[in-house]
């Protein structure tokens, strides 16, 4: 084992800034919605749409870098060990079993992450992006659009992904908390440094 930089400083902005704006979105999206008043309709929808608009751009860079890097190679799915991780899990974590999985800089997520995070950007993320641009920008919807799609429906798919996205990050932070101590997971995203091996 030996301590190494593991998460970039790009990658440890990206992430933090990500999740802030999500929050963000979380927070002024479910009051759009109805479901409290804190910052009021209007002031909520304005907030709703910068932080849209603000992680747009973030993700604009973020998958840049990504490609740029090689770092798109962390999410490719395997299969290689995936069982293990699963079960260690589901039983392992509370029997006191060690981790089945060791991390690398060439391989900083197990097959479970390695899934979990490619549903986030292939799946949960194109539709609630896609469903709050047509949202947006209903007014200005083609006849041919308006008539193929109901508002209502949009409006629906769209809540559905931002309850996807919620259930995603409980069980992210969730998952943080199943370290050696409840921050060891998250302090390497935090310094960028974690203890890993490098065989």
């Amino acid at each position: 084992m030996s301590r190494v930089m593991i998460y970039k400083r790009f990658e440890r902005f990206w992430h933090w800034c990500q999740a802030l704006l999500i929050f963000t979105l979380l927070f002024t999206g479910f009051e759009i919605h109805g479901s409290y008043s804190v910052l009021g309709f209007g002031d909520a929808t304005q907030a709703h749409t910068l932080a849209a608009w603000a992680l747009i751009v973030l993700w604009l860079f973020a998958i840049f870098w990504h490609f740029t890097t090689g770092e798109w190679r962390q999410y490719i799915p395997t299969r290689n060990g995936l069982f293990a991780v699963i079960h260690y899990y589901l039983i392992g974590t509370f029997t006191g079993a060690e981790h089945p999985y060791r991390k690398t800089t060439r391989a900083k997520h197990n097959p479970l992450q390695r899934l979990a995070y490619l549903f986030f950007k292939l799946v949960i993320s194109p539709v609630i992006w896609v469903s709050g641009l047509l949202y947006l920008f209903y007014a200005d919807w083609p006849a041919m659009l308006a008539g193929a799609l109901e508002l209502e429906w949009v409006a629906l798919i769209h809540t559905a992904a931002a309850f996807a996205m919620l259930v995603f990050i409980i069980a992210h932070v969730y998952m943080t908390t199943m370290g050696h101590t409840l921050t060891s997971h998250i302090r390497p995203m935090v310094t960028g440094y974690d203890d890993i091996d490098e065989k």
